[in-house]
């Protein structure tokens, strides 16, 4: 018997599996909050610089004091080119010349200015605090804000390194426990942090602990899920994200204080501990991990929820070991990140991977800085992207169900790059078509992204799953890191940045194109079982050429095909 005949035995896609699957999915709705927390806690508010006029100063106009707020600003601060205060600049001297109805633009240019030397004023309107008011962000601090999200996309790579090794090493579920109490405790002390300094630390952990959990959650789904319910159920965690991106823009809407909605995506995973305990480890790492003993208690709990007790009681350690002896007998004691590039099958895999999944995040962050200039709420983009989600993962859960995950990927990911690179060429007026593409990319690419997560955890064997999903990871945060530099190639041209947007997605999906296909197969248990198959695949090609040789209608009709 195989481990998922097992599997089928202790009741398949049972009850275990339904509440197993919703109490892990349910801090995947907070994680899609971590990611984008920084697009309302970091917000840019309106704002200019403080203003201090003296009724004794020099030219004070005899009029009645206070003067209203448009003519404080009106003498205190400079305008730009469209007639808007300056954020960075204030008059050395209150221009009470410019309180003139015939005063104009160049009566301002030959004032003496100086930059914001008593802080600033924000506008509370639509957001009541924010790190930027809080440590004064803008101007010539304003690169600490970026500077803040790339150290937590940092902690992210660095988690997916780091954690994913571990997960291969002492479990899935003792580093998912702790991952959820690093991020609340993280999580929570960035809200209460007394200095810039430390809320870029506090982000960086939270961000390991993400990748932590994250990559957990992933191997527990994908371990416990019988092979033909594992499209469908990581089709669901993706549509369960998808709804973590609404549910922030309703809560950012709703909480317009940085720390109140930094506690409230960070308070819950206290909760996600608390009954993190009730979660079974994966009985294919207890068992190639030489746990064999555990991994039937395990089996047999899982038997007792699903009502099938009495099968559950005809596993013992002897049937589990004789059964599994050839994958046992193959299994390693330890396996490390080099074990992804020591066989040819597994290293061809890994390759392929790492570019699909450093595509896909490189072309997927590039595509949503340009989805910033609708010039609409910040509220309304966030539930926009969010929303095209939701298409683009159903039909690629058609797709990878009846095609396949290979054909499905390859597919999406080189749609996505020709949208990207035929926007290029509609002209910026056309706003309304320039940004229907753009929601389409962006749909492809997440439902690319869908795919090639569970096509990663489908295509490496369980010894290694864990690390190479995690580098996948790595390799998708490394993507999101240079995505803003390749914007940055807009000022040689306006056409580069896109073009290698669009340019990455589709070398991308050719590459996919020499993974082998997944669908229907069941889970690889060992690296050996994955180096058989692609030989087993191999020699059947050799004798289908051969066939095909000694038969020259049926070579035209491959050829005409």
């Amino acid at each position: 018997m195989t481990f998922a005949e097992f599997l089928d035995q202790v009741g398949g896609m049972g009850r275990f599996q339904f509440i197993h699957t919703m109490l892990l999915s349910i801090p995947i709705v907070l994680m899609a909050g971590h990611n984008l927390l920084q697009n309302f806690t970091a917000a840019i508010p309106g704002h200019h610089c403080q203003i201090h006029i003296s009724t004794n100063s020099s030219g004070y106009p005899n009029t009645t004091w206070p003067l209203e707020a448009s003519d404080l600003l009106r003498v205190g601060i400079p305008t730009n080119s469209k007639e808007e205060p300056e954020k960075c600049w204030r008059f050395v001297h209150p221009q009470w010349h410019l309180l003139d109805s015939n005063s104009t633009k160049a009566n301002q240019t030959e004032a003496e200015t100086e930059l914001c030397a008593d802080g600033w004023v924000y506008d509370t309107t639509t957001y009541t605090s924010t790190i930027v008011s809080k440590w004064d962000l803008v101007c010539e601090r304003r690169k600490l804000r970026d500077m803040a999200q790339s150290i937590y996309m940092a902690g992210v790579l660095v988690g997916a390194v780091v954690l994913g090794g571990f997960s291969d090493r002492y479990g899935r579920k003792p580093l998912l426990i702790w991952s959820f109490m690093q991020m609340a405790v993280m999580g929570t002390c960035a809200a209460f942090s007394p200095n810039f300094i430390s809320y870029c630390i506090f982000r960086f952990l939270s961000g390991m602990a993400l990748s932590g959990f994250g990559l957990s959650i992933a191997c527990l789904v994908v371990e416990w899920i019988p092979t033909k319910y594992r499209t469908i159920t990581i089709a669901v965690t993706g549509f369960v994200y998808t709804l973590g991106q609404i549910l922030l823009a309703g809560l950012a809407y709703g909480i317009p204080d940085w720390q109140w909605l930094q506690l409230t995506f960070s308070v819950p995973f206290f909760v996600f501990l608390l009954y993190s305990w009730w979660f079974a480890e994966s009985a294919r790492w207890l068992l190639l991990s030489g746990k064999a003993s555990t991994a039937v208690k395990v089996l047999q709990r899982v038997a007792r929820v699903n009502g099938k007790e009495e099968a559950g009681a005809s596993i013992t350690t002897e049937v589990l070991l004789s059964n599994m002896e050839k994958e046992l007998s193959t299994a390693k004691a330890s396996y490390t990140i080099s074990d992804l590039v020591r066989t040819p099958a597994i290293r061809r895999i890994f390759c392929c991977l790492s570019i699909v999944w450093f595509s896909v995040s490189f072309s997927y962050y590039g595509l949503a800085m340009d989805l910033q200039n609708f010039g609409v709420s910040i509220y309304l983009i966030q539930v926009i992207f969010g929303a095209v989600d939701f298409p683009a993962k159903v039909i690629v859960t058609i797709t990878m169900s009846y095609i396949g995950r290979r054909i499905s990927l390859a597919s999406f990911l080189i749609l996505a790059g020709i949208i990207i690179i035929i926007n290029i060429f509609v002209p910026t007026d056309l706003q309304t078509i320039r940004t229907t593409l753009a929601v389409i990319g962006k749909g492809c690419l997440a439902a690319a992204f869908n795919c090639t997560f569970l096509f990663t955890t489908e295509l490496y064997p369980t010894p290694v799953r864990q690390t190479g999903l995690g580098f996948g990871s790595t390799m998708a945060r490394v993507g999101g890191i240079i995505a803003p530099l390749a914007k940055m190639m807009e000022d040689y041209s306006a056409a580069l940045p896109p073009i290698m947007y669009g340019a990455a997605p589709i070398l991308s999906g050719i590459i996919a194109c020499f993974l082998p296909e997944t669908l229907n197969v069941p889970l690889p248990d060992t690296i050996e079982e994955v180096e058989n198959r692609s030989r087993k695949k191999t020699v059947e090609e050799i004798a289908q050429e051969k066939i095909l040789l000694q038969s020259p209608e049926k070579a035209l009709f491959k050829e005409a095909c």
